[in-house]
């Protein structure tokens, strides 16, 4: 399969939608940081949005069809950029959302805000890899395939779905979300300034044979020479390549990889520690405690432990001694909480909702 799905299939993201807000200036928005594994979105329907830069940069003016999401998951504020004191509004519980509103009577604002979860430590990957503040629009644009008129069509069907309280509406607008997710990041990746990060990456035709080869079997001893001719281009020029699109190296994204197919393994019980190593490309079962460790921030017995997963009586293989470095032959890395200034606090339940290494 193509990797992003692949990369999805080993990290399952879940959407959820939250809020509905509909509001009339002046309005404010004050919301965050959410739990530590959600990424926050917000859909501009209608109206029109200032979202202030948590760094104290230069505000980004949101317009409908604008799609905004935080990786980050920072505080953040939004508010319709006339200085003046939000009106007061109401949250009320529908049967599948809340929705809150105020009685200004200017240019509404139509918002959807929600969040995707991601289960640690699959989190910690795909936020290092995703820019802070992600901004795509919805809707047939130049340089875009059909990936925007997609979007602009399931945001049409979210806008229905959350209109009224239909039969299934929460189960219909969460499998929405989700999907929603993967299309931002499909028309993210097709823009020419796309960030640098996964993005980038994944925009990049040339890579796409190194890439889908890491994520499809990570379990193989790659070299970066072997990947390097899986791309038709040089060592050094895929090297270079990584570096400027990604951020990081070829081998960075591997282990990345591999720790996370391990996370999802750790949790079966019925699988040792040494079979878990040997599966994602570790002869040596030490070297794959250290990356583990390394990369998780503990180790793989502590990881079995906090997903409710008891390993005693399994037989562990003894760890073979020598220790495994990639190896470059050719040389021998919520909205529940959300506050809206002049607003009733959310009702309580509407808020639950290797062998070798490359070098």
């Amino acid at each position: 399969m193509d990797w992003l799905s692949r990369m999805f299939e080993m990290m399952p993201v879940r959407g959820r939608l939250d809020l509905r807000c509909s509001y009339g200036a002046p309005w404010r928005i004050d919301q965050g940081p959410g739990k530590s594994d959600e990424i926050p979105y917000h859909v501009l329907l209608a109206g029109s949005a200032v979202l202030e830069n948590p760094a104290g940069g230069r505000p980004l003016r949101l317009t409908a069809g604008d799609i905004l999401l935080l990786p980050g998951n920072p505080r953040h504020v939004m508010h319709d950029g006339s200085g003046a004191s939000p009106l007061p509004a109401r949250d009320r519980a529908s049967l599948n959302f809340t929705i809150s509103e105020n009685m200004g009577s200017d240019e509404r604002l139509d918002l959807l805000c929600g969040h995707f979860s991601i289960a640690p430590p699959h989190d910690r990957l795909l936020r290092s890899y995703l820019p802070p503040r992600l901004v795509v629009h919805a809707g047939a644009g130049a340089g875009q395939k059909d990936t925007g008129t997609q979007l602009a069509g399931l945001v049409s069907l979210m806008r229905g779905e959350s209109a009224d309280d239909h039969l299934g509406g929460r189960a219909m607008l969460n499998a929405l979300s989700t999907a929603m997710f993967a299309l931002v990041l499909r028309l993210a990746s097709e823009t020419n300034d796309a960030p640098r990060g996964l993005l980038a990456l994944a925009g990049h035709p040339r890579l796409a044979p190194a890439v889908a080869a890491m994520f499809n079997e990570p379990e193989r001893a790659w070299s970066l020479p072997e990947l390097a001719r899986l791309c038709n281009m040089s060592r050094a020029t895929l090297a270079r390549q990584f570096q400027e699109k990604l951020g990081r190296s070829a081998a960075d994204l591997l282990t990345g990889i591999r720790m996370t197919l391990a996370a999802n393994e750790l949790k079966r019980s019925s699988t040792s520690t040494g079979a878990v190593a040997e599966a994602v490309g570790y002869q040596s079962e030490a070297a794959f405690q250290r990356a583990f460790k390394s990369h998780v921030g503990i180790t793989p017995a502590q990881w079995r432990k906090t997903q409710g997963v008891s390993a005693q009586g399994m037989m562990e293989g003894p760890a073979v001694p020598a220790d495994i470095k990639l190896l470059d032959t050719a040389e021998s890395a919520s909205p529940r909480e959300r506050r809206s200034e002049g607003q009733q606090p959310i009702p309580l339940a509407a808020r639950k909702r290797s062998r070798r290494d490359v070098a």
